[in-house]
């Protein structure tokens, strides 16, 4: 495989930013993890929409696997309604089981792998990476620079670290706001229920719409 073109490369990550800047399901979440959590749950979050959901999508991708599941709208629309009920479940959590005590709340004390598990189911049932990834990345595809699973692979892995940055983006700022807000215990019930309904309402927007963003 020869060299990748410098100027192709650069497109494709300045595209795939831009893509991934507006307010999309996967950032959404992650600032609500951020804003009733905190910022390490939410750079967690962020860790398991990325690089724990990437290392199970890449390789469907290379299989040909997501263009199968794009191809049947019964498929696509099953992966839709489960990503919305994902979401309203996270969102009940958070409403549901919000705690008044002055201290963290059993939901902000959870660990690592529990953030970025639910991050990566968050992003491997939104309907949109697969088809970013089976629409877009083959564009950037050059069948005489070698390999075209390994472009892919390639591609894919860049898509997700560009999502780590802009993600990771959103996770500080919001913690940010969370942690203002831990300081003040007036605010920690119902910042945690308004993040929880926040999420409620994109699992619901997520339901009629489809997702159709990062």
């Amino acid at each position: 495989m020869r060299s990748v073109n410098p100027t192709m490369w650069m497109a494709f990550l300045g595209t795939v930013a831009l893509m991934q800047l507006p307010p999309g399901p996967d950032s959404m979440l992650v600032m609500a993890r951020g804003v009733g959590q905190g910022r390490r749950v939410a750079l967690f979050t962020v860790l398991g929409m990325t690089v724990g959901a990437g290392m199970i999508q890449l390789p469907l991708l290379t299989l040909g696997i997501s263009s199968l599941v794009k191809a049947s709208p019964f498929a696509f629309k099953l992966l839709q309604w489960a990503g919305a009920g994902h979401l309203i479940w996270l969102g009940l959590k958070l409403v549901l089981f919000s705690s008044v005590s002055s201290g963290p709340s059993q939901h902000e004390t959870a660990g690592p792998f529990a953030a970025a598990r639910e991050g990566m189911i968050a992003n491997l049932v939104n309907p949109w990476p697969i088809t970013f990834m089976v629409a877009f990345l083959p564009q950037f595809v050059d069948p005489a620079a070698g390999s075209v699973t390994l472009q892919m692979l390639l591609l894919g892995a860049n898509r997700k670290m560009t999502g780590v940055v802009v993600l990771g983006t959103y996770a500080i700022g919001s913690g940010a706001i969370g942690t203002w807000m831990m300081r003040r215990p007036s605010f920690m019930l119902w910042r945690q229920r308004v993040a929880g309904c926040f999420i409620i309402g994109l699992g619901i927007r997520m339901a009629i719409t489809g997702g159709m963003s990062r």
